[in-house]
């Protein structure tokens, strides 16, 4: 891939990387190349995105080995960007570990073609400190001169995570040393969900004797944005105010009870910054948790949350955002070439009695095919109060998202895995998954976006159109076919009405009269189906070998 680093006067210092490829599930089947691109500024977001080369308009022939002009590429992609200000990067250590700070401070996607800034989740690698407080301390330097774990902390630790080598460890290291022991041998690991995190524990961390301040301690706590503050029985009281650190935003003070027997629990209490928000999972009061995984699992979730809450305040904001912007001036004031990124040939006046070459048009729904999201402003509605929102419908190749405008905030997302289907009009469309539970939006334009949508649908997933069916009864009032708890139909009398209908095993039934069958019991689906006068379904067929979506 390439980096290129400049200094927009609009945008400021600015830092992109960008990597044209063929992924292998395109090989097969003839599909053009794929761009992904990074694109960094001095806001706290890194921008993610991948766009199709078929896609972008270009002076060059497309799917060729050599490729469009980055030029255009990041032109197309980037509009606001004066590409003229970009210079190559020179390949150094030095500028993959800075680009991976910047990286590491959280990212929203770019999705892209569409062009629109999609909120999301924040980067799921985290660093936490534990500074480790014995009985009758309570300064921050009592804290980072105890030069090794007592039995209660190893305890503690051994319930957090597991104990790693940090030579040759090749998961998050949260700028640890993992090549040559510079930050000590071990340290503390573990996973969360979709979190990765590493903890600086004090005591792993290199010893200096004869040095209050153990600045090889500090350098790696201080700069943690939450810490857990782990307390021996009989330790003091702890303050926030002991402890000198513009960064540390959230203490987590965990004070043990009973340690190393059976009886061994844990209190917990938060301080927090003036300008963080609250946060769950809430603290019961006065309530000890037992060691045990509920217990671990309740403080992991509470320290990523507090991370995430201090990334809200405005004092934290402030000071990343001018640590960000230090690390992209110094990329482009000292860590770049003199190649641009469209370098003009030695006699450009050659080019004065030439005609200018026209971009040719991007082909025709080229973008459908495109492994990142595409993206579509949409009405969606919010059936618990009853009103609509006005949101981004994003589809990429794996998930659905949708992200209200006004908040930015996801108010709903699945895996295009679980897509079984949709029933779409001119003005509308309904998306069903999972077990048939169903998202509507409408369009704001007209339908023809309506119709992308499905397209799209279509291509990421293995849904299909729903199709309404009026069922009749037979003499007896039987309908002809038997449902499962899970609205899947289990056979179908052949040559009844409800064949003749089109009813066949291994289709799912998504509505009953108008009503979700995601919502009903199995009591209540035959109950519906055996009363109605009239029996109104959607089902989702099946596949081609008869089983269900």
């Amino acid at each position: 891939h390439w980096n290129y680093f400049g200094a927009d006067e609009n945008l400021g210092p600015v830092a992109v990387s960008i990597r044209r490829e063929k992924p292998d599930e395109m090989k097969e089947n003839g599909s053009p190349y794929n761009y992904r691109i990074i694109f960094r500024t001095s806001e706290l977001m890194t921008l993610r995105g991948s766009v199709l080369e078929d896609a972008i308009p270009s002076t060059a022939k497309h799917s060729t080995a050599r490729g469009l002009p980055l030029k255009e590429v990041l032109e197309h992609v980037v509009p606001e960007l004066n590409v003229q200000c970009l210079r190559l990067a020179f390949n150094t250590p030095k500028v993959t570990e800075q680009l991976m700070k910047l990286d590491e401070q959280g990212w929203i996607c770019l999705y892209l073609y569409a062009l629109y800034y999609l909120p999301s989740q924040l980067n799921y690698q985290q660093k936490v400190g534990i500074m480790y407080c014995k009985a009758g301390q309570s300064t921050e330097e009592e804290m980072y001169n105890n030069e090794s774990a007592g039995p209660a902390f190893e305890e503690f630790l051994q319930l957090l995570g597991e104990r790693v080598r940090l030579k040759g460890f090749e998961k998050y290291r949260a700028q640890l040393d993992t090549k040559t022991d510079s930050t000590g041998t071990h340290s503390l690991y573990t996973t969360y969900k979709d979190y990765e995190i590493m903890f600086h524990v004090s005591t792993m961390l290199p010893y200096t004797p004869n040095n209050k301040q153990q600045l090889l301690r500090k350098r790696h706590i201080g700069n943690d944005i939450v810490t857990i503050v782990f307390q021996e029985p009989g330790a003091q009281p702890f303050s926030p105010k002991n402890i000198r650190s513009h960064f540390q935003h959230v203490f987590v003070i965990v004070r043990v009870h009973n340690p190393c027997s059976d009886s061994v629990c844990y209190s917990v209490a938060v301080t927090r910054s003036r300008d963080v928000p609250s946060f769950g999972p809430p603290i019961p009061k006065g309530v000890t948790f037992p060691k045990s995984n509920v217990f671990r699992d309740f403080l992991l979730a509470k320290v990523i949350n507090a991370e995430n809450a201090a990334h809200k305040s405005e004092k934290f904001r402030a000071m990343a955002t001018r640590t960000r912007q230090e690390y992209l001036k110094d990329l482009a004031e000292k860590n770049v070439t003199n190649t641009p990124i469209d370098p003009s040939g030695k006699f450009p006046f050659i080019s004065l009695a030439s005609k200018k070459k026209e971009k040719s048009k991007p082909y025709p729904g080229a973008e459908l095919s495109s492994m990142g999201a595409i993206v579509w402003a949409v009405r969606a509605e919010d059936y618990n109060k009853a009103m609509e929102l006005d949101c981004l419908l994003g589809i990429s190749n794996e998930f659905i998202v949708l992200i209200e405008q006004e908040t930015k905030s996801v108010v709903f997302n699945c895996s295009c895995r679980d897509v079984i289907g949709w029933t779409s009009t001119d003005t509308s469309l309904k998306i069903f998954y999972e077990r048939g539970e169903c998202v509507s939006v409408g369009s704001f334009i007209n339908n023809e976006e309506i119709k992308e949508i499905v397209k799209r649908l279509q291509f990421v997933s293995k849904g299909c159109e729903s199709v309404e069916m009026t069922l009749r009864r037979n003499g007896l009032g039987q309908l002809g076919f038997h449902v499962n708890y899970e609205g899947i139909v289990a056979d179908v009398e052949p040559y009844g009405y409800a064949w003749q209908a089109g009813l066949r095993q291994g289709s799912r039934l998504v509505e009953i009269c108008k009503v979700a069958v995601a919502t009903l019991s199995h009591e209540q689906m035959i109950d519906l189906l055996r009363t109605s006068v009239t029996v109104k379904v959607v089902i989702i067929p099946p596949h081609d070998d008869c089983t269900p979506r």
